[in-house]
């Protein structure tokens, strides 16, 4: 069977003036990310990832690390949600936001987005989560038989893909999506009777000596 692991990228800079950035602990996660794919020795094909900058940055880290030379072409169905668009009345830099109201504030706004049918956000969720799994097929068909692909993506796009491979309704979808670690691995795999989810959200890279690295936002 061909497999494609889908990547969480490392921790941004949640709560600054610009979130698109790998944080340094981002950064780390990065590495160790990559030291475990090494350990996995994943047959690696192709690599993707999407245009977002904390996206290509933990593709750049992770790669070395992983032992794969390998170009990371990129893909914009790939992207997260808008958040700040979706948030655009709440100040996420607000220190109090930051620490005690983001989950909460952020879950109703994609529920209202995902139950309106997205009037109430930047684009639709129909588009995003379909795009998403359009992104699928497609890195799948490129794919030689036994080989992989890597994708470097955000919390939102994995859950979506995992949420409709597993038939969940909305609420399932926001269950996964604020469990995502930072720079775990969540893997597909397709044969005869399609695209299945065969693990989602590992993060044992990050236990043990590495654990001061696990973190979800």
């Amino acid at each position: 069977m061909t497999a494609i692991y889908l990547l969480r990228h490392g921790q941004a800079s949640f709560g600054s003036a610009d979130y698109d950035v790998l944080s340094p602990t981002g950064q780390r996660q990065a590495e160790q990310l990559g030291e475990e794919l090494r350990r996995r020795a994943v047959p690696v094909h192709a690599v993707w990832s999407g245009t977002l900058r904390r996206q290509v940055a933990t593709a750049a880290a992770c790669l070395p690390a992983a032992g794969v030379d390998l170009e990371c072409r990129q893909d914009p169905r790939w992207n997260e949600y808008d958040h700040i668009g979706l948030m655009r009345h709440v100040d996420t830099t607000d220190p109090a936001v930051a620490a005690h109201q983001f989950q909460g504030l952020l879950d109703d706004a994609l529920r209202t987005w995902i139950e309106d049918g997205g009037s109430a956000g930047p684009g639709s969720w129909t588009a995003f989560a379909g795009g998403a799994l359009a992104a699928v097929d497609d890195v799948f068909d490129g794919l030689p038989r036994g080989r992989a692909a890597l994708v470097f993506t955000s919390a939102g796009v994995i859950s979506a893909v995992c949420a409709r491979l597993l038939d969940l309704p909305p609420t399932g979808y926001l269950a996964l999506n604020r469990t995502m670690a930072n720079a775990s691995v969540t893997k597909l795999v397709r044969g005869r009777s399609g695209v299945s989810l065969l693990s989602i959200n590992e993060h044992a890279h990050f236990e043990g000596e590495h654990r001061e690295l696990l973190s979800y936002r």
